[in-house]
């Protein structure tokens, strides 16, 4: 029989919700005994495009959280609370941690560093919690990741890209406030802002620049929590061209000057009204930006999937509702933004959103009932979805060949240089579970290669000769890229864009963006070498500092990505 529990923590841990029972009840329509269990609304399909590559069977963690640096290495970790990971800390290495609740000395790593060229891992040691935490890149490449659980709640974490070698460096009492479920977000100045978290409701910066700095009250994140459910965990932030920020939570939205701590804009609430961020996990992301004469016309947000009001309570109760299969797309630069709706192939909660180079966006993992949480999602979704801004309405999404690997609560994805989108991760347990379970904990990474990188689009793919990667750029400057392209280039079918590599956890990728420059002129200086001049982004505010990767795209096929720094 299904039974649910209310655990209450002491105030400075809070409460959580969890299963007591492994197998409750699937009333859903969509049911099934399988141990993999695949709805019929959700069935693998064998069509499509793309292609899969499965990298490693095993990384020694589940990646439940993922940060692609400027150096072509992720750094992967998930929690350090639960136990012994399936990976050893290096010379003998062991770490002491009074809140462990199953073993006080650990001697294995919860965070990698994966070595996208190379395919390799390298064990990380971080002394503190990180389970759910947050993070972004600072504008020298470094990651600063924040909060967690327990000991880690207020602790920053710093991970220098620089050398070969490094490891974690901790800053105990880096955060004001405890930072649980929080968005971070970089700004144009290069700091960043860390919102909400849960029972959190509020936000500071990191770095403090003075000792005295402190957290500032947010009354949105107030009006967004659905009591003992909240539904506003991990809101949806983006930085607007006017250097303010769009933040989404449950089911609405504001444009919010942080540096007066004013609301200016209060967006209509999503058609429906139905929760999209945790538990009710749908994903976020803001849609492709098109740069010309130093400004952006068109700013839009898109939000799909996530979970119907009720289905966490429900969840938690055995009965598994149908996920959403609704998107709201708003064009937040507009005097008087509206929504407007548009559905996916099927419904989809814990799905991940991933900007593709060639302006298209990837939407991958999770499932199609339930919700996030432990034990409390449903029927994997195997198969990604592409969707084209650009396309007409109701022809957006393509459906794209399936994984055969569920990825549901703690599934992580990413894209790399080379234009491919990592997978990992998939463990809705509270401890690592490999059999007699519907979801074994998930230690795998694989791939999805997009068509754009099928061996056909070969002889149209660019490749970038200059400017060589890691060139540092300046705002508002004229920059010339060559490539070279194998047949005939069709001149005015290239483009130049810049992406931003993006923190990933829980379904939402934190400073993901993607910017077309403006340029044109592409002219051949060789045989099959071409250059075409480009306008870097003009401020912080299109274009926050830091590493971006930037791709020529010809015919919507995308070079392999240089890094530059602006």
């Amino acid at each position: 029989m299904a039974s649910s529990q209310l655990i209450i923590f002491s105030s400075s841990f809070l409460y959580l919700f969890f299963t007591i029972s492994l197998y409750p009840t699937d009333t859903s329509a969509a049911a099934t005994d399988s141990l993999y269990p695949t709805a019929t609304s959700t069935a693998a399909t064998d069509g499509g495009g793309g292609s899969w590559t499965f990298l490693q069977k095993s990384i020694g963690i589940s990646a439940m959280h993922m940060q692609l640096l400027p150096n072509d290495r992720v750094i992967i970790f998930d929690r350090t609370d639960f136990g012994t990971s399936n990976i050893s800390l290096p010379d003998g290495k062991c770490r002491e941690d009074p809140h462990e609740r199953v073993l006080k000395r650990d001697c294995t790593a919860h965070s990698v560093e994966y070595d996208v060229v190379l395919n390799t891992i390298r064990p990380l040691m971080v002394l503190t919690d990180v389970w759910c935490s947050s993070g972004t890149l600072t504008p020298d490449g470094s990651l600063v990741q924040t909060g967690g659980f327990n000991d880690g709640e207020r602790v920053v974490r710093v991970f220098d890209k620089s050398c070969g070698k490094c490891d974690w460096k901790e800053i105990p009492s880096g955060l004001v406030n405890r930072r649980w479920y929080a968005t971070n977000h970089v700004l144009p100045d290069g700091r960043q802002i860390v919102i909400g978290g849960r029972r959190q409701f509020n936000y500071e910066f990191y770095p403090k620049t003075t000792s005295s700095d402190k957290a500032y009250s947010l009354a949105f994140l107030v009006q967004t929590n659905d009591p003992v459910i909240e539904n506003n965990l991990y809101p949806f932030v983006f930085l607007n061209t006017d250097g303010n920020l769009f933040i989404f939570a449950n089911n609405r939205a504001i444009l919010f000057d942080y540096s007066r701590n004013q609301v200016l804009k209060t967006f209509p609430e999503i058609p429906g009204g139905e929760p999209r961020n945790y538990p009710s996990t749908g994903s976020g992301v803001l849609l492709p930006m098109r740069v010309v004469q130093g400004k952006v016309a068109v700013v839009e947000v898109l939000i799909c999937g996530g979970a119907p009001k009720g289905a966490f309570v429900n969840a938690n109760n055995g009965k598994f509702d149908a996920a959403l299969k609704s998107c709201g797309r708003i064009k937040i630069s507009d005097p008087e933004p509206k929504w407007v709706m548009e559905n996916m192939p099927s419904g989809r909660v814990m799905g991940d959103m991933v900007l593709l180079p060639n302006g298209e966006v990837l939407i991958i993992n999770g499932g199609s009932s339930g919700t996030a949480g432990w034990e409390l999602g449903r029927n994997p979704v195997f198969n990604p979805v592409i969707y084209r801004p650009n396309s007409a309405i109701n022809s957006r999404f393509v459906v794209q060949k399936p994984s055969t690997i569920p990825r549901m609560y703690h599934s992580t994805a990413i894209l790399v240089r080379d234009g491919r989108v990592l997978v990992g991760g998939s463990n809705p347990h509270t401890y690592y579970n490999f059999t007699n379970v519907l979801f074994p904990t998930e230690l795998s990474l694989e791939a999805f290669s997009p068509s754009y990188l099928d061996p056909g689009s070969s002889k149209i793919r660019p490749k970038i000769i200059s400017p060589v990667t890691q060139t540092k750029i300046q705002y508002g400057k004229q920059i010339v890229v060559r490539f070279t392209v194998q047949n005939q280039v069709v001149l005015n079918r290239i483009s130049v864009i810049m992406v931003a590599p993006s923190f990933n956890t829980h379904s939402f990728s934190m400073n993901q963006r993607l910017l077309v420059l403006d340029g044109g002129n592409t002219r051949s200086v060789g045989k099959l070498t071409y250059e075409v001049n480009a306008t870097t982004p003009p401020s912080g505010h299109i274009a926050p500092p830091g590493y971006y990767m930037l791709f020529v795209v010809h015919q919507d096929i995308p070079s392999e990505g240089i890094w530059v720094v602006i």
